[in-house]
This record gives structure tokens, C-alpha cells and sequence, in this order.
């Protein structure tokens, strides 16, 4: 893990939101660099895998849209694309545990390769319900790429076929994720340590 990742202070905004940031307290925990390293490796596995077939990604809103537009683009194999969203935080920290789905699919997916997209996986809840949905919907077959995973707040077992990183029990931002729907335009990942625990 990182300790720090330097503002480039040429770009407008960048001094703004660093104050912002050391308001609450943050730690950087994956760089940009990092991530966009690490997302290349995923796409090779996943294009090695899916050689024979055309994967379908279904992308989990918010959090996950910058993580699969980035994927994709380095899977360089016939592909298609979806968006589905889930509810399970609302405002706070931490899984409501109560999964709501917001926004389902635009066609059916029966018969397709479906390759869920997720940018955190935790307690393992919301992942859980969303993959009963898809095999309820007669799918050839299911895989999960996550960005990143966190074990330590597992309440529900659940298989993850691709992960990015694995990361400590901590409340992480940025690069898709948000704080009260903030934040998801920084291209690294931070913990906020100085906000109201809930």
C-alpha cells in the first residue's frame, strides 16, 4: 500500500480538493499508476480466458464504471456491455445490507458469458444477490471481476474470479467509489479516516 500520492498542481481544482481531503484525513492506498498496471493484467487473464467466446460485461453502478471502461478497452476481443444498478449504502460507510435493485439491464442476457464487473466486494451480500439474479436468467456462464476485495467484512460466501487488490478493513474512496456521492473522479484510492462512523 501506498502512504502518498502527489497533487499535480497545475490542474484546476487540485489544490481545492486537497484541502478538502486533509479536512477529513486521507491516506492514499493505490496510486494511479497502480491501478492502471494492475487493470492491464486483469484484461490479459480475461482475454486468455474468453478466447473462444464473446464475454458480455455487466458494469455495477456507480462504483464500477471507471474500473470496466478502463478494462475493456484493454480486451482486445469482440465484446459487449451492460449497466445495472444496486443499491446496498445509501449515505454511510458501510453496507446497509439491504440490496435494492435501481436500474436492470436494457436486453436479456440468456445464453450470453456474462462477466459481472464490480469496484469493491465486502460483505458479499450485494454480489450474492446479483448472481442469483443473472443464473435465474439462464446465463451460459457467470464470472466476477473485482477491483477489489475486501475479506475481512464477509458475511456471505461468494467466488470472485478476477481481483485486483485485496485491502484491509478501511472505508476507501475514489476512482468510482464516493464518499456521500463524492470523490469518484479522483483516479487513485484513498481511506478517509476522519469522518462519522456509521
Amino acid at each position: 500500500m501506498e502512504a502518498h500520492a502527489p497533487f499535480q498542481e497545475s490542474r484546476a481544482g487540485q489544490v481545492h480538493l486537497r484541502r478538502e481531503l486533509e479536512g477529513l484525513g486521507y491516506r492514499v492506498l493505490l496510486s494511479e499508476q497502480t491501478i492502471q498496471a494492475r487493470i492491464r493484467e486483469l484484461a490479459t487473464e480475461i482475454e486468455q480466458d474468453y478466447l473462444d467466446r464473446m464475454p458480455y460485461f455487466v458494469g455495477i453502478l456507480k462504483g464500477a464504471a471507471p474500473f470496466m471502461t478502463d478494462l475493456i478497452r484493454h480486451v482486445d476481443l469482440p465484446l459487449r456491455t451492460d449497466w445495472m444498478a444496486i443499491s446496498s449504502y445509501g449515505s454511510a460507510t458501510k453496507s446497509s445490507g439491504v440490496v435494492r435493485l435501481l436500474k436492470d439491464l436494457d436486453e436479456s442476457v440468456e445464453s450470453q458469458h456474462v462477466i459481472l464487473v464490480e469496484d469493491i466486494v465486502d460483505s458479499g451480500r450485494t454480489l450474492s444477490y446479483i448472481m442469483d439474479l443473472f443464473r435465474s436468467r439462464k446465463v451460459a456462464s457467470l464470472r466476477v471481476v473485482s477491483l477489489l476485495d475486501r475479506p475481512d467484512r464477509r458475511e456471505v460466501e461468494v467466488h470472485i474470479d478476477y481481483i485486483g487488490f485485496n485491502i484491509p478493513d478501511t472505508f476507501v474512496v475514489g476512482y468510482g467509489m464516493d464518499y456521500d456521492q463524492k470523490y469518484r473522479n479522483v483516479p487513485y484510492i484513498f481511506s478517509l479516516t476522519d469522518i462519522p462512523k456509521s
